[in-house]
């Protein structure tokens, strides 16, 4: 009950048996993959990256044998993903991997008409204009998603259910970011349902970030549900910090906060989603095109809590909910 994270074992047993090379990949090429990303370089390993390694890896995709990659880092600016994207199209890659961000796949598909682009961790890739519909996507982008406006409800609930007195939530989102607009009515009407009020904490980059706790401060705000963005995720070490200063119990989208110090978070397991994209990559540069591959929907949804962080808060987190983690940090 305490840990669950069995994708490890997944990739470890996925790079053993991975096979040396598709049969149908053309003999001696060597295929670039283009990765366009909002967030900074990691500076250690990655979950998310390593298992869309091994996912290629498991259709005979080597990286410096049979296929490289151009990584495009935007370290949070959100304005700068159109030169990079554009620069991976004048470098004629084969395919651009757009790595968990709306406007990384919109500057993609701004960038090229032509160049596929496998997207990832896109919530409304409909609803923002990056395909026609799921089954069909049309042009020359496919991808592997999730649904936002249910996910981010979810959180919500849960996070009543952890802080039962809870009245009043903060959204913390960037308002820069297009796929929280739906999502956040979402959560505003969940939010009646459970007689809990939503306030929106608006979060473009670092400089926001103490205005924002300054609002949920006045505004009597007793937890947070702290959408998943770039800029968030860049400055995740401050809004930690800031949210154990203010005593605010906080739900998030990803589970790295939680292992480093924040409340619970619930979202799609990232690692699933990028093995999918990596499906899809390797079907693309098989031959296969994107308009005739459907989205990838997430199966896999994790939920995580930080037990020292509750005792800390004062919370007593019931067994019900202790129950159904994937996930207990003690």
């Amino acid at each position: 009950m305490i840990t669950r994270r069995d994708f490890v074992g997944t990739l470890a047993g996925g790079l053993l048996a991975a096979p040396l090379a598709g049969e149908a990949q053309q003999a001696g090429k060597v295929w670039r993959i283009g990765i366009l990303s909002p967030f900074s370089a990691p500076s250690g390993p990655s979950p998310s990256f390593d298992a869309f390694r091994v996912g290629l890896r498991e259709f005979g995709w080597i990286e410096g044998q049979n296929f490289t990659t151009e990584y495009r880092w935007a370290e949070g600016k959100y304005e700068g993903l159109p030169a990079l994207a554009t620069d991976l199209v004048r470098l004629k890659v084969d395919v651009i991997f757009s790595a968990w961000s709306t406007p990384a796949a919109l500057a993609a598909k701004n960038a090229t008409k032509t160049i596929p682009i496998v997207f990832v961790g896109v919530g409304d890739a409909v609803g923002v204009g990056l395909i026609e519909s799921l089954a069909r996507p049309a042009g020359n982008i496919t991808g592997a998603t999730f649904i936002t406006e249910e996910t981010i409800g979810k959180q919500l609930q849960l996070l009543k259910e952890a802080v039962p007195r809870l009245s009043r939530v903060g959204t913390l989102s960037n308002p820069a970011n297009p796929v929280y607009g739906p999502a956040l009515k979402d959560i505003e009407a969940v939010g009646r349902t459970l007689h809990v009020e939503v306030q929106r904490l608006g979060v473009q980059g670092p400089n926001d970030l103490e205005p924002a706790f300054d609002a949920a401060t006045r505004g009597r705000v007793g937890g947070l549900v702290v959408l998943r963005d770039s800029v968030l995720i860049v400055n995740q070490a401050r809004l930690l910090e800031l949210a154990a200063k203010h005593w605010l119990p906080a739900m998030y989208g990803m589970r790295e906060p939680v292992e480093a110090g924040g409340l619970m978070s619930f979202g799609p397991s990232l690692p699933e989603l990028y093995r999918r994209a990596a499906q899809l990559v390797n079907k693309i540069l098989k031959g296969a095109k994107p308009a005739d591959l459907p989205v990838e929907q997430a199966t896999k949804f994790e939920l995580v809590i930080n037990l020292k962080t509750a005792k800390t808060l004062g919370l007593t987190i019931h067994q019900s909910l202790l129950l159904r983690a994937d996930e207990v940090i003690q």
